[in-house]
Parts: structure tokens; sequence; C-alpha cells
């Protein structure tokens, strides 16, 4: 890991994207447990819900979403795709919130941010 990705204490910073629904087989929950573990192990994790990634966080219960809240995730979900779905705050998990593009962006151009979409 060179010293432009690493946090201080050696973590590093993820923002993971999620384009998959629920039903895309066992990848979509997969990607979610992996920011888990990463943010079990320390890391800054930020999943953002794309596409039909928003699915992801409709209601509650949901292990994924449970799980990488439970680890201190941030859960941010698209705010178009969402609106493209006919989901609003209400339709999600209370551990989510939605976002805008910008807000992805942003993160992405973080210095030491890794970016990994699925």
């Amino acid at each position: 890991m060179n010293a432009g990705t690493a946090r201080p204490g050696g973590t590093a910073s993820y923002f993971l994207i999620e384009s998959k629904g629920n039903w895309a087989g066992p990848d979509a929950g997969a990607f979610l447990l992996d920011g888990a573990a990463l943010a079990e192990a320390g890391h800054r994790v930020r999943v953002f819900l794309v596409e039909d990634g928003v699915f992801s966080a409709v209601g509650t219960g949901t292990p994924g979403i449970e799980r990488l809240a439970a680890a201190g995730a941030e859960i941010l979900v698209d705010d178009f795709s969402a609106a493209q779905r006919a989901l609003g705050g209400p339709d999600l998990s209370p551990h989510a919130r939605l976002a805008g593009m910008d807000v992805a962006a942003a993160a992405l151009t973080e210095e030491g941010c890794r970016g990994v979409w699925h």
C-alpha cells in the first residue's frame, strides 16, 4: 500500500458502488459483505447503491445493509436511481440516506480513496 492510499493507522478509504439488485445472484450480496468486512477491519467504507442496487436498501432487516451499518460503513442511495424506481426516503433502511452523484464524484476524487464498482 503506498502512502497516498493509507489513512492514519494503516487503514484505507473505500468507496464501493453497487449497481446490481438483490436478485442478480450471489455476487450482489457478497459485494456488500465484502464492504462490511473492510469496515470491520477498521477501514473507512462508503457504499453507494445505484441502478438496481438501490433495492438492497429497501425496508428493514436486509442482512448486508444491517452488517454494513453495524460495522460503521456509510450507506448512500443514489437519489436519481431511487426516483426512477419510485423509491423515496421512507422506503429505505434507516441506515441509508439518499445522495446525488455529486457526493459520489467528491468521494472518488478524495486523496487516497479506492473506488470499486460492481
